[in-house]
């Protein structure tokens, strides 16, 4: 099986272990997961089985959405609900007026410290490592992109949210930084992933129901095969001698294409740097190349089908 499954994650299940039931589940051993959510997260995992595991630098740059609730009046060592409590109980709660003024510094590029209950790594561990051994290790801010966040409900202590972020950026890091702000201190309380790129968390499935199918010998109708897969690129197809050529590895001179069909994303394609489908007639998926204009041809750089 070769392609990706999207799941509706649990409440109190880690992302590791999604991959364990699906792997379990259809037979598959290379399998992963494209963008952790937390244990207490819900909504869209998206699990990749197969050749597919090999797009991970891909997916992980997509935008996600997120909807959840933050808890005003106290902050947390983990800034979730799961953690312990760091600051004395507030309830100088702000006016919404005020609330939506503070998230407004927290839109746009800005940096952001990580968590230190997180997988984030540090000389080569996860930081969580280092918190439950409460050893103190520099959090070093990185730079994310909040392209909004709006609030859908204001009943303090709580406020429900819907968010659009860059991938790399820690919900839970803008609750507990949004709660310094206001000076009342706050934590995530709940929070479910919506969409990665263009995925949908409507789409998909419960490890229950994947069971089901599975159980009823269906394999295929939850599977987003590979020719699916990162149709945001242009698609080049390829003469018989150009998939040779690709499938070993070597430059595809333009001579040997078929035709060259326009990805959806508005800037794919228009640079020498863009990344491009290589297909064969047959809509094989053969791998991802860059063009290279100065000697007229298409240089594969991930071959995903060998001959």
């Amino acid at each position: 099986m070769n392609g990706l499954i999207l799941i509706d994650k649990d409440e109190e299940c880690t992302s590791h272990d999604v991959v364990l039931s699906v792997r379990k589940l259809t037979g598959q051993k290379k399998a992963g997961h494209f963008g952790t959510l937390d244990p207490q997260a819900t909504g869209l995992l998206i699990i990749a089985l197969g050749k597919a595991t090999r797009f991970f630098p891909y997916y992980l740059k997509s935008d996600k959405h997120y909807t959840g609730t933050m808890r005003l009046g106290f902050s947390t060592d983990s800034y979730d609900a799961d953690g312990s409590p760091t600051s004395e109980i507030s309830e100088n709660f702000p006016t919404e007026s005020a609330l939506t003024d503070a998230i407004r510094h927290f839109t746009g590029t800005i940096l952001q410290v990580p968590p230190p209950y997180s997988a984030k790594k540090y000389k080569g561990k996860p930081l969580y490592t280092f918190a439950r051994r409460n050893k103190p290790v520099p959090l070093i801010p990185a730079e994310v992109i909040v392209h909004f966040w709006k609030i859908c409900d204001y009943e303090p202590p709580l406020f429900r949210f819907d968010i659009r972020c860059a991938s790399g950026t820690y919900i839970r890091s803008l609750a507990h930084d949004l709660g310094l702000v206001l000076g009342c201190g706050g934590h995530l309380s709940s929070l479910r992933r919506l969409r990665i790129g263009t995925y949908n968390a409507e789409d998909a499935l419960s490890l229950e129901k994947l069971k089901a199918l599975l159980d009823a010998g269906d394999r295929t109708s939850f599977l987003h095969p590979m020719e699916t897969l990162l149709a945001e690129l242009p698609t080049v197809v390829l003469k018989p001698p150009g998939i040779l050529l690709t499938c070993n590895g070597s430059p595809v001179s333009f001579d040997h294409t078929l035709c060259i069909r326009p990805g959806f994303a508005e800037d794919a394609g228009t640079d020498d740097t863009a990344t491009y489908r290589l297909f064969s007639e047959d809509n094989r998926f053969l791998a991802l190349s860059r063009r290279d204009d100065k000697n007229d041809c298409f240089q594969p750089f991930l071959v995903i089908e060998k001959e």
